[in-house]
């Protein structure tokens, strides 16, 4: 527990055939059949350790992905059917985020007990970690009954969700009807349990260059907390929806990430759905692509950098056919020359007339992807424009993609002067098997601005689907069972999760077809999505179209 907890530590993912020469017996913990983390002392906290050790083995760092209307997508249409009438009855939904309100009453019975059947509070350090796993704090229901019925409920059950993200996803998906406040999640007869996650450590941070005081979470806790998710619906023999709502735009976009990569076995196994959030990328102006196919073979562009951005990271990621050098060129025209690639290279860069240092890694090839990365890390930038230069080290085509930070890492003052809002699916969202969910405005039907666009890097159809995800209703976390309103790919993410348990309440509990994987799901969802006259599908931007449950299940049962 201490080496997960201990920022002397760093979490560093590698595959399991790898354990037999880095173990020593309390250095692994087990993340799942295929990875693991290995805890490393941090001798000190040089940049260049990402070099040292390779990029795709430090975590990922991810941010929430949001800032209803439940005809729009016709689910009303199902629960008002005599024949259908699903309301999640018999799943459960899994809730990875930053935490849940469980004193909210849209998470009541009418007795006020808790349909909250357990929460694994990763931030709260005691003695009842969860079986098979070594830190946080487990509160089951029987626990949550009795804070409830005491007049001081935390001194029982100190879990709370300060940010408020987590509270308005669940509520969304399975909050108990409120008729004064026209509310009702989509599922509400289903049962939750919520995973809160810890803050990512701070040398992970470091290592990425995300300020102190901004919130993301690490990926290794998301793929603990998917596996306890599991772990508890397998011991009580239930269907179990996940829905993440959070992303990140680091790796490759095109889902070769440890998480991604569970995700896509995940999809395929029986009674297990997913629903994941596509980003809010679309408008934000962090993406930049480049195809140069004529003589000179370079291409230069432009950065522009904000005042309150002191600390922040930028990915390059070539196509695999060409070499590329980059020379980077403060505003006032320093530069760092021709950076060339290699293998676990580090440089750093001190400017002489300005305070600012960067850190570039050219690898000739990231393992999880064999591509070549090129990662530039900035520190105290000076304002203003910095000019990039990217050329081809074999004098030959060059196509390349360039992704700042996704989310709250980096203000909206940083930003490419010609961006490219197209394959700015976040990940977890760039893999195979999960059920990806971009956002539109449900009152016009318009696609949101900040919903991010597909396809992957690597040409896979994403998003699968549009769902309604603007100023959904949902419950808000603090005293006196406030309800509110949350926009973006996580609140879609969120409706369309209770989509899904509404197929899977379908396909097992009543039993028409007991095999149900969350893959057969996100098919089904695809070949029922409502799509407009006129418009090619799949595409970018919708995906295979707009999520319309009555139509699959009309499809499906003649109902």
């Amino acid at each position: 527990m201490e080496k997960v907890l201990d920022n002397n530590f760093y979490d560093l993912i590698i595959n399991n055939v790898s354990i037999p020469m880095y173990s020593t017996g309390d250095n692994i913990t087990t993340l799942n059949f295929r990875h693991s983390l290995l805890h490393i002392p941090t001798t000190n906290s040089d940049p260049c350790n990402l070099g040292v050790y390779p990029y795709h083995s430090f975590p990922t760092l991810y941010v929430p992905t949001s800032s209803v209307s439940i005809e729009k997508s016709g689910i009303g249409t199902v629960q008002r059917n005599p024949f259908l009438g699903m309301f999640g009855r018999g799943i459960i939904v899994g809730v990875i985020d930053t935490g849940i309100d469980y004193q909210h009453q849209t998470f009541l019975y009418n007795d006020n007990t808790t349909r909250i059947l357990s929460i694994w509070d990763q931030s709260i350090q005691g003695s009842s970690p969860p079986q098979g796993f070594t830190f946080g704090t487990e509160y089951k229901r029987e626990l949550i009954n009795l804070a409830l019925r005491s007049d001081n409920p935390l001194s029982i059950v100190p879990s709370v969700d300060t940010n408020g993200h987590g509270t308005s996803i669940a509520s969304v998906i399975a909050g108990r009807p409120n008729a004064d406040e026209t509310f009702s999640g989509i599922v509400p007869e289903s049962e939750l349990v919520v995973v809160k996650l810890k803050d990512a450590k701070q040398n992970l941070k470091e290592i990425f260059f995300v300020p102190d005081d901004i919130l993301c979470f690490q990926e290794s806790d998301i793929i603990l907390g998917i596996r306890y998710l599991i772990a508890y619906a397998q011991s009580i023999s239930r269907p179990l929806v996940i829905c993440i709502a959070m992303g990140s735009s680091q790796e490759g976009h095109e889902g070769s990430g440890a998480l991604s990569n569970y995700l896509n076995y995940l999809g395929r196994l029986p009674g297990i759905g997913l629903s994941v959030s596509a980003g809010n990328e679309g408008n934000n102006r962090r993406h930049y692509y480049n195809n140069t196919a004529q003589a000179p073979f370079y291409n230069d562009f432009e950065l522009r950098v904000g005042e309150q951005d002191k600390l922040f990271s930028m990915e390059i990621w070539p196509y695999a056919f060409g070499r590329l050098a980059v020379d980077v060129s403060s505003p006032n025209r320093e530069s760092t020359q021709m950076i060339y690639p290699s293998i676990g290279s580090c440089r750093m860069f001190n400017f002489i007339f300005t305070p600012s240092v960067i850190w570039v890694n050219n690898f000739i090839f990231e393992e999880e992807t064999g591509d070549q990365l090129i990662l530039i890390r900035f520190k105290d930038p000076l304002p203003g424009v910095w000019s990039i230069r990217v050329q081809s080290t074999e004098n030959e085509p060059i196509s390349f993609h360039c992704w700042l930070p996704s989310g709250d890492l980096i203000s909206n003052e940083t930003f490419f002067l010609s961006p490219n809002p197209d394959t700015t699916i976040t990940s977890p969202g760039n893999g195979l098997h999960q059920l990806t969910v971009s956002a539109y405005n449900q009152i016009n039907d318009s696609i949101l601005i900040e919903s991010s666009r597909g396809y992957t890097r690597n040409g896979l159809v994403k998003p699968d689907i549009a769902a309604p995800g603007y100023q959904l209703p949902c419950a808000i976390s603090g005293p006196g069972n406030q309800y509110g309103s949350i926009t973006g790919t996580g609140a879609a993410a969120a409706h369309t999760a209770g989509a899904v348990a509404m197929i899977l309440e379908w396909a097992i509990p009543r039993g028409n077809y007991t095999s149900m994987t969350g893959y057969d799901v996100n098919r089904l969802l695809i070949r029922g999505a409502k799509r407009e006259t006129g418009t090619v599908y799949p595409n970018n931007i919708w995906g295979y179209g707009q999520l319309d449950v009555n139509n699959l299940f009309r499809r499906l049962t003649n109902v």
